[in-house]
């Protein structure tokens, strides 16, 4: 779902780039905040099986309301194909996405642990392979979706008027959620069902609290200070549990500096799939939607995990070179600002291409010249200076950029007319239509401002005929368009076969279309309409010119730092944690995800960049910043092994055990002492 989700913001709730971005972070922080929530549930109440039952039915009730939001004719009284009231589709927006939020995050921390519930203790093997399966099927199914979603939402569908089909991509995984969870719970009686047994988190966060807490009352200088803060819990806690939340923040203290590269991590799914919008996905025979370039990180992971783990970290052994967990996880960190370095080097090339959009100051007007003779065009850009461009015949201008306060004319020989700019906007493109023939007129439209939708090609037609005419393309009427006047734009694929044409006197004509390039905008000046449709073609914007094979580098730098950042944090996670604290470290490990995504917010918003490249830039040195730190606080850091710890504390614990039965006159192997004496 997340695989679409920044262009149904952008495209369809209509919200500008940055909000697009701000509301998908919020999101995706929201659903690693919640695990916290979702382990809480299981350990303390209702234990793991029925806290991912519940909350995949709440997870399946948020899809489908996110479903039902996305349909447009849901309040499209006039029939427009634009809602006419989109509070309440953000509304059913909101609710459907804080509900997923709420499934998703909470059975989290529970889907993992439930598998590894299944085995024995003896079945070490089988419990690794089926992390490795699961792990594998995770990244599969992110392939799959960012594969079949985007295809699904390019999809046409509606009742009145026909627009991408977010309801049928958000609407599959609903489905597909509600099978899951049906399959799931037909296979109630088979699993091994752990009750809870009280969370351990609480029993955390409690014995963090009164540590502080009762630091805070003794901070007298009179009163001998403890060898750690976390000694001030020893009165209420036994030393084994405040020993293993030591080694807990040891961890947690290191995972400070991480949220910066989850920062990174995940504009994946916002500013660079919103860069691939403005590139070429013509791969030949295959066409890739600007969100479906998200498939090149799933695919990565799968060729490259298995490769890192038998070829290169076995070489880099073999070389002697102390290549430790924490070192992996700081190269994982260099490599992702590498990353944003080189989709800052991909966003220079793109804003060469990009059209000169006005600003808001400002507006554009373009003059096409549908006359007989030549025409003359004034342009009064007050205060600027005036200047004159000369149309012949059949002649399209380039874009003129004017101030709001600006006239313009149009002349044939000795008649003038005044190009109606009274009520033009600013950071608005307009077109006008102007003929000498049989006498002077002149029509003005609103032209596209910005790149057309996801890639996507926008055109429409000016009818140069004396009758009205109606047009086909791709099997879709576009209406009757009146003599002089314009269609309405349509989204069209690279390359339609047939424009069609049937005039009101029942005269029908048609024409082989050109191939339209990635991300263009046409107007279509139909002039003749006999057996074959004579058209003219005028571009107003220019295709995608880079291609986006060319964001498969920063692709690739990224998910070579997921791997040896992501699986390494996890496992040095896992083997640095207590026995029983391996979800505490796990809840810590998600929660940096979380942050990551607030950074993003924060960052973004106080930065006020206006140029995509120089927040790139940001991002990647504010990381290499970030790397720098991790480093030096990875050299201090000192292994230990839990398991040595806790076995010293069971040794402790048995000394102490044996003691006390001597104290009482019991021995361990004959029981008391007195019966074996007799």
């Amino acid at each position: 779902m997340r695989a679409v989700l920044v262009l149904y913001f952008k495209y369809f709730i209509l919200w500008d780039d940055n909000l697009s971005t701000v509301i998908y972070h919020t999101f995706v922080a929201v659903c690693y905040l919640t695990p916290i929530l979702g382990a809480i549930i299981a350990d303390s109440w209702l234990g793991k099986f029925k806290t991912i039952v519940y909350l995949s039915i709440v997870y399946a009730v948020g899809q489908v309301i996110l479903s039902i939001s996305a349909i447009h004719d849901l309040t499209d009284g006039n029939r427009d194909g634009i809602p006419d009231n989109p509070t309440v589709h953000v509304a059913l927006s909101m609710i459907g996405l804080l509900l997923i939020a709420l499934g998703t995050g909470g059975i989290k921390p529970c889907v993992s642990a439930f598998g590894g519930d299944q085995f024995e203790e003896h079945q070490d093997k089988q419990r690794s392979q089926f992390f490795s399966i699961f792990y594998l099927s995770i990244n599969a199914g992110s392939l799959l979706s960012t594969i079949i979603t985007p295809i699904l939402r390019g999809q046409e569908c509606g009742i009145h008027t026909k627009q991408s089909c977010y309801p049928l991509a958000f609407g599959v995984p609903a489905a597909l959620m509600v099978i899951a969870l049906i399959v799931f719970i037909v296979g109630s009686p088979m699993y091994k069902k752990v009750s809870p047994q009280g969370n351990i988190m609480v029993q955390v966060s409690k014995c963090i609290g009164f540590a502080i807490s009762n630091r805070f009352r003794n901070r007298s200088k009179s009163i001998p200070k403890r060898e750690h803060w976390m000694d001030w819990a020893k009165e209420k806690y036994e030393e084994r549990l405040i020993a293993q939340i030591k080694m807990v923040v040891r961890v947690l203290f290191l995972y400070i500096p991480l949220p910066m590269f989850w920062a990174l991590f995940d504009q994946q799914g916002s500013r660079w799939t919103l860069q691939a919008t403005t590139m070429d996905g013509n791969f030949g025979a295959i066409q890739i939607q600007p969100d479906q370039m998200q498939t090149v990180n799933p695919i990565l992971i799968i060729v490259m995990v298995p490769i890192m783990d038998a070829v290169v970290y076995p070489l880099i052994k073999k070389c002697k070179l102390n290549f430790s967990p924490l070192k992996r996880m700081t190269v994982g960190m260099f490599l992702a600002a590498m990353a944003f370095f080189v989709a800052a080097v991909v966003q220079i090339e793109i804003d060469k291409t990009l059209p000169n959009f006005p600003p808001k100051s400002e507006f554009q007007l373009k003059v096409i010249n549908l006359g007989s003779n030549d025409a003359n065009i004034s342009y009064m850009n007050n205060p600027e200076a005036d200047f004159y461009r000369l149309l012949v015949p059949h002649q399209a201008g380039n874009y003129e950029t004017l101030k709001l306060s600006a006239n313009a004319s149009v002349t044939f020989g000795n008649e003038t007319v005044k190009i109606p700019l009274g009520y033009v906007e600013g950071k608005t493109r307009y077109t006008y239509i102007v003929t000498n023939t049989p006498s002077i007129f002149g029509e003005l439209a609103t032209d596209l401002s910005e790149k057309p939708e996801q890639g996507g090609n926008q055109i429409r037609f000016i009818n140069n005929l004396k009758d009205s005419i109606n047009v086909t393309i791709a099997n879709a009427e576009l209406g009757e368009i009146m003599p002089l006047g314009f269609s309405n734009y349509t989204l069209v694929t690279l390359g339609i076969k047939h424009i069609s044409g049937v005039m009101a006197n029942g005269q029908r004509c048609s024409v082989d279309s050109i191939k339209f390039g990635f991300g263009s905008s046409y107007t279509i000046i139909i002039n003749n309409c006999t057996n074959e449709l004579d058209i003219e073609y005028v571009e107003d914007i220019s295709r995608n010119q880079i291609h986006m094979a060319l964001q498969i580098p920063q692709y690739f730098l990224i998910t070579a730092g997921e791997v040896v950042f992501s699986v390494t944090g996890l496992e040095f996670s896992y083997s640095q944690a207590p026995s029983n604290m391996k979800s505490v470290l796990q809840a810590g490990w998600l929660l940096t995800v979380a942050f990551g995504n607030i950074l993003v917010l924060i960052i973004a918003g106080a930065s006020h960049i206006s140029q995509q490249w120089a927040e790139y830039i940001l991002f990647a040195a504010l990381l290499v910043a970030v790397c720098i730190i991790f480093a030096i606080m990875a050299y201090f850091y000192t292994y230990i092994d839990p398991a040595e710890i806790e076995a010293q504390f069971d040794k402790d614990d048995e000394k102490k055990k044996h003691k006390e039965k001597e104290a009482l006159g019991i021995d361990n192997e004959n029981g008391p002492y007195s019966q074996t004496k007799m």
